[in-house]
């Protein structure tokens, strides 16, 4: 049996939380304030804490940082009646597990509460094992078969994953120009990618049906819930093979530098942990192309590989770009693609923030082209805008829900063209 204690100044709570919990067969503990919080927590050693933020003397942060270092400390869940996504980004990185908004509904705080203690389990057992949780290789399926596997071959299955730990990151939403946060949690095998908000219970799959949107960057949107530029994550957890894993956010993804290079690196610091069970890659066995009358193309036909091949033709000073990207790995991902940023043109930004888009771009978030020359910093590399339209594609194509093998081709193409080809692969293939 589990035990469970409920941290909080608010007797009531407390009553109402121990009464949901016992019913569930949890073995559940109280304090009413941080003091007293940290003694039962050194004499029963609970596996988990629901811990109040807002506290006199030692509030909720406060406690939490004590337990920073204990080990092997309980999985934390921070509650507020008065939460925001900095407060959550702060909590997180202190080491909490989750953060969640008073007043909450029954299942939406069970589910946190299974999830917290399943994960504290997880945690408990690698450590005992002494396996480590910090591999970033890609999965071992897909490197094995890279360059061997036959288009027409059986399909591979690849092994699900999630990462070993939560982790945060702050910025600014692209086009929303608001400060904004993210918080990754791992999620049990089966789960698949999800968005969520602090605000609520729902979420939204990372999935093609529940694309609501793809005027300059890819939005999901269902029930209410909403995520905006998501395809700079998505890219990077489709080439670190990460199948479970729960996104909260405030509506937009934080831009970061422009590239999904931090978003890498939240990845490897967190570690990424096999999970035991498969899922099967999408194989291309037939050409499928969108086209338009103004030369825009992408198009998928069969490989022993997945790949994209991007052409980008635009005025001086841009001019034509080239770049073929074969995937073999999280690695070769982090070198070539993820680095290229977001880029666009000075005569652009009055029309963009006139439809509300691009608000938050900055100096340092984006790459900046007047008529003459890039004009805020140096390319990271010759063709790093090609390279960043692959990152794009890379982060749409995972909207399919499972890895793809097959070649891309691209010509001039941008969001929408990305979607409307994997609608197509869907209603060829007959997916579901």
């Amino acid at each position: 049996m589990a035990t469970v204690l409920v941290v909080d100044d608010e007797p009531q709570i407390r009553t109402s939380l121990r009464g949901i919990l016992a019913e569930e067969g949890l073995r559940v503990l109280e304090a009413a304030d941080g003091r007293q919080a940290l003694d039962v927590i050194q004499r029963e050693n609970p596996e988990l804490v629901i811990l109040d933020i807002w506290m006199p003397d030692i509030d909720g942060l406060q406690v939490l940082q004590q337990l920073h270092g204990d080990q092997p400390a309980p999985a934390v869940i921070m509650i507020s009646g008065h939460g925001n996504i900095e407060a959550a980004v702060k909590a997180t990185k202190l080491g909490a597990f989750d953060f969640i908004e008073k007043p909450f509904s029954l299942d939406g705080l069970l589910r946190v509460v299974n999830r917290a203690l399943d994960h504290h389990a997880a945690v408990r057992r690698r450590s005992e094992a002494t396996v480590a949780s910090d591999d970033v290789a890609a999965p071992a399926e897909s490197l094995e078969h890279a360059g061997a596997l036959s288009p027409r071959s059986a399909p591979a299955r690849w092994g699900e994953r999630t990462i070993g730990r939560s982790m945060v990151a702050s910025g600014h939403g692209l086009h929303s120009g608001v400060k904004t946060g993210l918080i990754l949690q791992p999620l049990p095998p089966g789960s698949g990618i999800q968005f969520t908000s602090l605000s609520t219970d729902e979420t939204v799959p990372a999935y093609i049906d529940w694309v609501d949107s793809t005027g300059y960057a890819t939005t999901l949107h269902r029930n209410g819930v909403t995520a905006k530029t998501v395809e700079h994550l998505l890219a990077t957890l489709h080439a670190y093979g990460i199948t479970n894993l729960l996104v909260k956010m405030q509506a937009e993804i934080p831009v970061m530098d422009g590239s999904a290079a931090e978003f890498c690196r939240l990845i490897e610091s967190a570690g990424v942990v096999d999970q035991g069970g498969s899922i099967e890659e999408i194989v291309i066995h037939q050409q499928i192309l969108i086209s338009k009358d103004n030369g825009e193309s992408i198009s998928i036909e069969p490989a022993d590989v997945f790949g994209i091949s991007y052409r980008l033709e635009y005025p001086h000073p841009v001019g034509t770009q080239e770049y073929t990207y074969i995937h073999h790995g999280a690695e070769s991902f982090r070198d070539e693609i993820a680095p290229a940023r977001t880029f666009g043109f000075l005569r652009e930004m009055k029309q963009l923030a006139s439809m509300g888009l691009a608000n938050g771009g900055r100096l340092d978030n984006c790459i900046l082209i007047d008529e003459e020359k890039v004009v805020n910093t140096a390319l990271r590399f010759p063709d790093e805008f090609a390279r960043h339209k692959i990152l794009d594609i890379m982060g749409d194509t995972y909207l399919l829900g499972r890895p793809l093998r097959g070649m891309i081709t691209a010509r001039k193409t941008g969001h929408s063209d990305n979607i409307a080809l994997l609608r197509e692969i869907k209603r060829t293939m007959g997916l579901s």
